[in-house]
């Protein structure tokens, strides 16, 4: 039965399908679907969810959850693919290929330039082995590692370091946040994939992970770590693709200067960052066909170079003459491994930026048979990374387009510049601009540029990725994030980062022109996030693929190893100016445990200060405290228990709402939570009280777009649909025989408070007698444990809806408590230096929660504690 509601445009849908459900015979006991068919958001979510003795029981009607139609609402998420041209699938093509593999593809610019400032060229055999450790370093790391085994360590198509976190974290809880709830394992996107439980090994690590606190901290450590080389690198990236792209003009332009390289090089970064704020959808429809026309410049530039000077570097694939280049050049073959690394630049941005384009399924039969005949082709012509019906397929397509354009282009490209440096070895400072042909130079100089500036978009915006991520988690202050596309909520841009990025290069650029110095700093910051992230990947192989152990020491072995040696190198020249980018991470690194650290303090002192339930009833009376007409929606971080802010609210104010909701705006450790699971509802106080808990589960990539009126609207729609459910699953546990007069007494009394105000939205939640207080307590408690009759239960249940209605109808008011922390006087002096400066200056300069509400100031009510950690 369906049933249309015209109430702000909203659909309705109720289901006449029965369905089975656990059910525990505590008081407040949690309800849950058994399986998941669409989901549930009325989910009652007890204190204390451990709780065992469950039984099985037939339940009513199924209520799909308040905003399980939310597509009908203005700004809601839709499906990305809908009503999709195939036009607007070429132009998505082009865009993916400019964001995923603008920073790989830009390498050549200066690889060679910046390995032979190290080891000087004085025989054909040195081009050689230095072009046979960038072709082994090509395929090793972006292919194998990253394209091959890293890009399937994805979660549900998000990539990066704090995705790996969120993946671990879903399937051991290794979080340090304490507000995980089993009830989050049961949402849809959590997709636990452990085939093998019985696994010894699998089981524990999972174990270990759980139970020791030092290897959690340790593991939180490496993600911030990891991320904050990503922001490092987001410094570093546009500095180096830039300055080496303009440094061209040395060779085109007789008499520039470095000092001039350096002035254009800052007007293109200003104008980079200037139209950051556009978005991936308007600059990617520019800048995905320059990089195509980019790859087919380095492919056609290095046939070239072969045909004309020697195409015995091609015997650089026999690995032998890495042997001979060490052999000839010993330490200075070692310092040259930096600039090889250069090659590998853009690995993990590729991983990164998975994020920006969505991955969500469409159904193939849905297409018409022309355009799935047009896709084959254009899948093998073009090789597009968008054109796709489920993040597997993304990942396959991405595999395609790495090992049949780029990587075929990338490696010309390095053929050809060797085989001209072979017959020109004075021309190694521009290796590349000197070995394009004289006659195409200018179109080859301008299209670099543009691949450059594609290079640092690349990078910028998987900068803004992981500060998103990592701020859902916990592990940065809020910051302003603006959505630039309304089809795809991966692709954000976040304002106050972009200038920090752009004041920080330009910076860099600055006091740092040497393209060799920033080259060196570029793989400080690429090796520190490939380690971290070889590290990560191996706990995923361990912990959740299941796959022999043979294959993950192999695996952690060579390319950990290899990274290492790598970092051992690029550390020896830290001294030459790129310790800056060092001290950049250190510092960004600090201000993301600080954060945490600060917040999880603050959250377990709320967990423990939290008010008990004979404290609650006994408060009210106690402070003369009364019900006043409205709804009070309390924002507070706790998922469990009444918080301490309440308490401090009903000392503070003298009246109190008749009805009181705990909202708890809740991040799980996945990428989405479908609309339908969005939800949880409870009675946190006997029914008479009229409160409830409603935590509202957001995926790290989520989007809250509703205004505070939709918001509203669709909290009143859940909270009668779950009002609904529980009445039902009351009736068809009873035998049909409860008294309902306390019920009906207690719905139906009218209560004359001090100064003869009356309240008709029945009984308020703090009585001003302790007796009348007691008696509804009581009538409660018997309401519960006695049968009713089904013409006295649905007249219960309409005077309850029409209650909220009413109380609705007065007004809703947010209530917001600022709780802050202070470090306690006998705490150690690094502990109140943390807590009481770095981390209070922080909090005072993030993001405040109302901003993110959008609620008129006429509906704020605000009020400041300070708990003491």
């Amino acid at each position: 039965m369906a049933e249309e509601r015209s109430n702000g445009g909203l659909a309705s849908v109720d289901s006449m399908e029965f369905r089975w459900v656990y059910h525990q015979d505590e008081e407040g006991s949690e309800i849950y679907n058994h399986g998941n068919h669409g989901g549930d958001s009325t989910l009652r979510d007890s204190d204390d969810e451990d709780n065992t003795g469950q039984r099985l029981i037939r339940t009513g009607p199924r209520i799909d959850s308040f905003d399980v139609d939310a597509l009908e609402v203005p700004g809601a998420q839709r499906n990305d693919y809908e009503d999709v041209t195939l036009g607007r699938r070429i132009i998505l093509t082009f865009q993916t290929l400019g964001v995923v593999f603008g920073d790989v593809g830009t390498s050549p610019l200066y690889t060679f330039s910046v390995m032979f400032s190290k080891a000087p060229v004085e025989a054909n055999e040195d081009v050689l082995g230095a072009l046979s450790l960038v072709l082994y370093t090509l395929i090793l790391i972006p292919l194998i590692k990253y394209v091959l085994i890293v890009l399937w360590a994805n979660d549900d198509g998000e990539g990066g370091t704090f995705a790996l976190y969120s993946l671990i974290c879903r399937h051991a809880k290794a979080s340090l946040l304490p507000n995980q709830l089993p009830s989050d394992a049961r949402i849809s996107s959590f997709r636990l994939k452990v085939p093998s439980p019985e696994l010894e090994r699998s089981l524990k690590i999972k174990e270990r992970l759980e139970t020791s606190l030092t290897l959690k901290k340790l593991l939180l450590m490496l993600v911030l770590a990891g991320t904050s080389m990503v922001i490092a690198d987001g410094v570093v990236t546009p500095a180096m693709s830039v300055i080496s792209a303009v440094s061209g003009l040395k060779i085109g332009v007789s008499g520039v200067t470095q000092e001039h390289v350096v002035m254009i090089s800052v007007a293109f970064l200003i104008i980079l960052f200037s139209v950051q704020k556009y978005g991936t959808s308007k600059v990617g429809l520019i800048v995905g066909p320059a990089l195509f026309i980019w790859f087919c410049c380095l492919g056609g530039i290095g046939i070239y170079n072969l045909v004309k000077y020697d195409t015995h570097v091609l015997r650089a694939f026999n690995p032998v003459h890495i042997y001979y280049f060490f052999k000839r050049n010993s330490t200075s073959a070692w310092y040259s491994l930096g600039g090889c690394l250069l090659c590998a630049t853009g690995s993990e941005a590729m991983f990164a930026d998975l994020c920006y384009f969505s991955v969500r399924s469409v159904q193939v039969n849905q297409l018409p048979a022309s355009d799935l005949f047009l896709l084959n082709i254009l899948h093998f012509l073009l090789f597009p990374t968008i054109l796709i019906f489920s993040y597997e397929d993304l990942i396959l397509l991405l595999q395609l387009t790495f090992v049949f354009l780029v990587l075929p282009c990338l490696l010309l490209g390095y053929l050809g510049q060797a085989a001209y440096l072979i017959a020109n070895h004075g021309n190694t400072t521009q290796a590349f601009f000197s070995s394009v042909p004289s006659g195409a130079f200018w179109p080859v100089f301008l299209i670099a540029n543009v691949a450059a500036l594609i290079a640092s978009r690349a990078m910028t915006t998987a900068t803004f990725s992981c500060i998103k991520q990592s701020t859902a988690l916990g592990c940065f202050p809020r910051l302003k994030i603006i959505h630039t596309s309304r089809k795809f909520m991966g692709q954000i841009y976040i304002p106050v980062m972009n200038w920090f990025l752009l004041a920080l290069t330009l910076v860099l650029v600055c006091t740092i022109s040497s393209v060799y110095e920033i080259g060196n700093a570029y793989g400080i910051a690429e090796l520190g996030v490939m380690m971290m992230s070889t590290i990560l990947v191996t706990l995923v192989m361990l912990l959740i693929w299941q796959i022999r152990i043979l294959i993950v020491l192999s695996f952690a072995i060579i390319f950990l190893g290899l990274e290492l040696t790598f970092f051992s190198s690029v550390l020896w020249s830290v001294g030459d100016g790129s310790w800056i980018i060092l001290v950049f991470a250190i510092v960004i690194f600090l201000i993301m445990y600080i954060w945490n650290y600060g917040s999880k303090l603050k959250y377990e002192t709320e967990v423990e200060q939290k008010m008990s339930m004979d404290l609650l009833r006994e408060l009210g009376p106690n402070l003369g405290t009364v019900r006043a007409p409205g709804i009070g929606l309390l924002y507070n971080e706790l998922a469990k228990g009444v918080p301490a802010i309440f308490g401090h609210f009903l000392s503070t104010l003298p009246a109190m709402h008749s009805m009181i909701i705990f909202v708890c705006i809740k991040y799980v450790p996945v990428p989405v939570v479908p609309q339908s699971e969005r939800f949880l509802f409870r009675r946190v106080c006997p029914k008479s009280y009229h409160i409830f808990r409603c935590i509202a589960r957001y995926g790290y990539k989520d989007v809250r777009k509703e205004n505070h009126q939709t918001f509203e609207q669709l909290l009143i729609e859940s909270l009668e649909k779950f009002i609904r459910r529980e009445a039902q699953e009351r009736l068809l546990e009873s035998d049909g025989h409860e008294d309902s007069d306390s019920e009906e007494h207690s719905f139906s009394k009218d209560l004359i408070a001090p100064y003869q105000s009356v309240y008709p939205l029945g009984v308020p939640l703090l009585s001003d007698f302790k007796e009348m207080t007691n008696s509804f307590s009581e009538a409660s408690t018997s309401d519960e444990q006695s049968e009713t009759s089904l013409h006295d239960a649905e007249q219960s249940l309409e005077k309850e809806l029409s209650f909220i209605r009413k109380a609705k109808e007065c007004g809703v008011v947010y209530l917001l408590g600022h709780g802050n922390i202070r470090a306690r006087k006998d705490s150690w002096f690094i502990k109140k230096l943390v807590i009481n400066y770095f981390y209070a200056f922080l909090r005072k300069n993030c993001r405040r929660g109302v901003a993110n509400l959008s609620v008129p100031h006429s509906q704020l009510m605000q009020v400041g504690m300070t708990y003491m950690v």
